[in-house]
């Protein structure tokens, strides 16, 4: 069998590269989650202007033509997200229950999806659409690729790198999905004559809340430049 650099399986063994950005990533990935953590602690304290996180995502659903989406609560911490498949926000009792700022600034963010689909917003339905290719791909990338590794065969490297790219599209597209509806949030917030201080923290809360998706983004794309480059230099060698 030949030798390919750093070890053996078509190419792929140990490689301090990898390493380093596995650590890079996983340094910029905690750092975003901290961020949106104590944000959202720090605004979760601020008072809201007496409506809950519900009441105001509830006007705004209806304001802006999407009176048919429920409201239901969830369990966990900031577990908030919208179904499309069953046209329900889903709220984490904090948020549904809580009158902070932090509290309507997710409860709007999540109302925000429901509006973008309700209006038919491009990216949402490429996301919508990515989601049973990304499950599967996800589930198989990894076996396909070690499978490659082990056998020696490039094709599998390939084919598996192909899956995986899925998952960095969507990705991808999830992140202009993110802070539309983010801007969308604040956008109501702001028009509906709420206070700058609601303003003012939901932009910060959702701000730090995309950052972790800039972070999954960014993870993901160079985990894919990685492997193309090794997989390209193994074919030179």
């Amino acid at each position: 069998m030949p030798y390919y650099g750093y070890g053996y399986g078509y190419g792929f063994g140990f490689d301090p590269l990898y390493l380093v950005i596995v650590l890079v990533t996983t340094v910029i990935g905690l750092m975003a989650q901290n961020y949106v953590n104590s944000t959202y602690r720090r605004w979760s304290k601020v008072a809201s202007d007496g409506e809950t996180g519900e009441q105001v995502a509830r006007r705004m659903l209806d304001d802006l033509g999407c009176g048919r989406v429920g409201i239901r609560g969830t369990s966990g911490h900031l577990s908030d997200h919208y179904d499309p498949r069953d046209n329900n926000l889903y709220l984490s009792r904090e948020n549904l229950s809580g009158g902070s700022v932090a509290s309507v600034a997710v409860a709007c963010h999540e109302a925000g999806h429901a509006v973008q689909r309700e209006s038919g917003y491009f990216l949402m339905k490429v996301r919508h659409a990515l989601v049973p290719v990304v499950n599967f791909t996800q589930n198989v990338w990894t076996i396909v690729f070690l499978l490659g590794v082990m056998m020696n065969m490039a094709g599998l490297t390939t084919i598996a790198i192909g899956l995986f790219a899925f998952s960095v599209i969507f990705q991808l597209v999830t992140l202009p999905v993110e802070i539309d509806a983010s801007r969308r949030a604040v956008a109501y917030i702001e028009r509906s004559g709420m206070s700058e201080v609601n303003v003012r923290g939901a932009r910060k809360v959702l701000t730090a809340a995309a950052l972790t998706y800039v972070a999954a983004a960014l993870a993901s794309v160079m985990q894919l430049l990685y492997l193309l480059a090794r997989t390209n230099r193994n074919r030179d060698e």
